[in-house]
């Protein structure tokens, strides 16, 4: 059903590279959104022909698709182009391996409301492939975390939801910011330089479990405990000063998260 989008608050970017296998699932699970939405697809140098069968879906689903290109390899540069072309009240950041319940865009929507314009940030619970009690405990845990330490991120960067306004005004993703893994959390901590964060049960979405193994594209346990138990005043400098030039010498750049060896397993 073609959705009217004048009114829509809500912009929605999904960067892609190859994404055959996991893309159409993805757009399927936002093409049953139960309110409006713009969708904004940045295409970051796929060869695999899932850009063309996404425009095919989302014509035939009546999504109001925006499809761009950004060239410069690297997710956070496809995150750059999407939301410079955001419109709206709010963005979704979404991952294109991701399954997003219909509910997901309305229940963000009703929390930014309940909580007031001092919420910049509402962040969903990511409960990987847990079904049942493993996934009631896995959502539980991160509403626990949140409340303890409130000025960090606990969760993935395709849980993340901003005000549009916010989100530009603490600069955005941007590779000359941070080109490394773990943005989201050094973007979390500028974005909540101006406002405050919510987790909330009922905001949830289930990525897929292709990248059983994170080791490549992640911080050492001492890196994370050190993230956890410096003061928010001080973890701007940690970002900087500390984690990046360690992350510039494991050769943890963005663009680590191209590789896809699940492909050659497969």
């Amino acid at each position: 059903m073609l959705r009217d989008c004048e009114d829509a608050r809500w912009s929605v970017v999904v960067p892609v590279f190859n994404e055959r296998d996991f893309l159409p699932r993805t757009l399927l699970s936002l093409a049953r959104q139960t309110v409006p939405f713009t969708l904004i697809v940045v295409d970051n140098g796929s060869t695999d022909g899932c850009i063309a069968a996404a425009r095919v879906l989302a014509t035939e689903h009546g999504l109001d698709a925006l499809f761009l290109e950004e060239p410069t390899p690297g997710q956070v540069h496809a995150l750059k182009r999407g939301i410079a072309a955001a419109s709206g009240e709010f963005v979704a950041i979404c991952d294109a391996d991701t399954w997003y319940p219909p509910h997901y865009l309305e229940r963000a929507g009703q929390v930014f409301g309940a909580r007031g314009q001092r919420c910049v940030a509402v962040a969903a619970c990511n409960p990987s492939a847990d079904r049942g009690l493993g996934k009631r405990l896995t959502i539980l845990h991160r509403l626990i975390v949140s409340q303890l330490l409130y000025w960090q991120n606990h969760t993935s960067g395709a849980c993340q939801t901003f005000r549009l306004s916010a989100l530009r005004a603490a600069g955005g993703y941007d590779g000359r910011l941070w080109p490394y893994v773990l943005k989201d959390h050094e973007l979390m901590n500028r974005v909540l330089r101006l406002g405050t964060q919510a987790y909330d049960r009922a905001l949830w979405c289930v990525p897929s479990a292709r990248r059983h193994d994170r080791s490549g594209v992640r911080w050492t346990l001492g890196e994370r405990l050190l993230y956890h138990v410096t003061p928010y005043r001080w973890q701007r400098a940690l970002f900087h000063r500390f984690l990046a030039p360690r992350f510039a010498a494991r050769g943890l750049r963005d663009t680590a998260l191209r590789a896809q060896p699940w492909r050659k397993a497969a």
